[in-house]
């Protein structure tokens, strides 16, 4: 066992002291069987049972893997459990554990923001070495190339691959097509937002239910994932080439106001309860007409296990304002925590999670139609999984089109369209969200909101060593 220690910043957590952490073990030779070089444990070859703790987010997509994990527990005589959690409360104990080198999972679900800054910190495990110790046949069928490259990229540092993409997305608007009838109005194939923004009032007025849901839960990934693509929509940013913060600059001011505008003049009350899920609840019992959202729910909106509104549903891509390409680009996916003492047991589980084979199985047992989107394009080549999701193309396109690197209208020191690609982003930004949640509300104005926003972006900025 080899002891080490190191020093380093909790950017990611809320917290501002440095802190002394120590983390212990080596892992597994990838590949081997045999005895676990950290714990001395059995291998599942020696006849050892193993058990996977398995850190995850409560969407669809990962209900859908907890059961359809049964069957590796079958296949493998591996114990799998799950800690599912709501998105906020994932970031906020995954990070904590991950950077005190806790070990109580062995697999984390992340965004593909976390990965490269987890990857520097070493609180994930690289996975370059386990693919290169598979068998020929075993690493070709896995098929790395298959993924798409800007998603495997976002997953890479250093050269090093550091987690598995277990489904990708853009953003799009969807649209009830029977209520859009009723009120008598036509979605454009490109709309701007001023043209969504008339369509949701008219559509309130004559269907008597939000013309538009969006989410208003505070939350780096909950409120400021659709807001931040409508802020560099309208042409706004966090900061300048200079890391001068632009959080009170007209463009984003305009930006936030319009989007509380909007919530207030036709949206869902109580916004700043409304997350993704909740969300995707009120547009797939048709209580809603209108929802900008994450291009994964188009399947989950075609589902007529639990979707009443199969077939009502249009799409069209992000809209635009002063800039044209707006939508999003995300992925959760699947990395070993760098403390778990089951790591080839761990990375067995994340190649069949992640796997074709997996993406078959979803098809088949569940529908094609909710099987895990944008990660593969063997997926979109598939004539089953065409034939169920009328929506594939517009997602294909919402991802290729997506200017992760180039994500404002000006350029910006940052990548990421729906985040800002530095580690402060996590406590700067669920900060920022609870400013603007005020504003939502009506406790402040958007204006004081944002004041107050720039205020701790360019803390930021100074304190993180980015202003010269």
């Amino acid at each position: 066992m080899i002891l080490k220690k190191w020093t380093i910043s909790l950017g990611l957590l809320s917290l501002s002291a440095l802190v002394a952490l120590t983390a212990c073990g080596t892992p597994a030779s990838p590949g081997k069987e045999g005895k676990d070089a950290a714990t001395g444990e059995a291998t599942a070859a020696d006849g050892g049972k193993k058990t996977l703790t398995i850190a995850t987010v409560n969407n669809p997509d990962m209900a859908i893997m907890q059961k359809l994990a049964k069957d590796y527990e079958k296949e493998t005589g591996t114990t799998v459990k799950f800690s599912v959690l709501p998105e906020n409360d994932l970031r906020k104990q995954v990070t904590v554990d991950v950077s005190m080198g806790g070990g109580k999972y062995d697999i984390v679900t992340i965004g593909n923001y976390d990965a490269a800054i987890w990857a520097k910190n070493k609180w994930i495990e690289p996975l370059t070495s386990y693919f290169d110790s598979m068998p020929a046949d075993a690493k070709a069928k896995y098929d790395l190339e298959d993924i798409f490259p800007a998603v495997r990229d976002g997953l890479t540092y250093d050269k090093q691959l550091y987690a598995l993409p277990f489904y990708g997305e853009s953003s799009m608007l969807y649209y009830n097509k029977d209520m859009l009838a009723k009120a008598g109005v036509t979605m454009p194939e490109h709309p701007t937002w001023e043209q969504v923004a008339e369509i949701a009032k008219k559509v309130k007025a004559a269907n008597n239910v939000p013309g538009i849901v969006l989410r208003g839960l505070p939350g780096w990934g909950e409120v400021l994932a659709p807001l931040n693509s409508i802020i560099h929509a309208f042409g706004g940013s966090w900061y300048d080439m200079n890391w001068n913060a632009k959080l009170n600059s007209p463009e984003t001011v305009k930006a936030v106001k319009f989007y509380a505008d909007l919530l207030k003049e036709a949206g869902q009350p109580g916004a700043t309860t409304t997350g993704f899920t909740e969300a995707l609840t009120l547009m797939s019992t048709g209580k809603a007409a209108m929802w900008y959202d994450a291009t994964v729910a188009a399947g989950f909106l075609n589902n007529p296990k639990n979707s009443q509104v199969v077939g009502k549903i249009g799409y069209v891509k992000a809209p635009s304002a002063a800039k044209d390409n707006t939508g999003w680009l995300w992925s959760w996916n699947l990395a070993i925590e760098a403390a778990s003492k089951n790591k080839a047991e761990a990375f067995k589980f994340m190649t069949w999670a992640t796997s074709k084979e997996y993406i078959a199985k979803v098809g088949e047992s569940e529908g094609w139609v909710v099987a895990p989107p944008g990660t593969r394009k063997s997926t979109y080549e598939n004539p089953k999984y065409k034939e169920a999701a009328p929506f594939a193309d517009i997602v294909m396109q919402s991802m290729m089109s997506a200017d992760y690197k180039k994500p404002a209208k000006d350029p910006v020191p940052y990548q990421g369209i729906q985040f800002v690609s530095i580690p402060e982003f996590q406590q700067l930004g669920t900060e920022v969200s609870q400013d603007i949640a005020s504003a939502l509300t009506g406790s402040i104005s958007v204006e004081d909101a944002m004041k107050k926003a720039q205020e701790k972006a360019e803390k930021v900025a100074v304190s993180g060593g980015y202003k010269k």
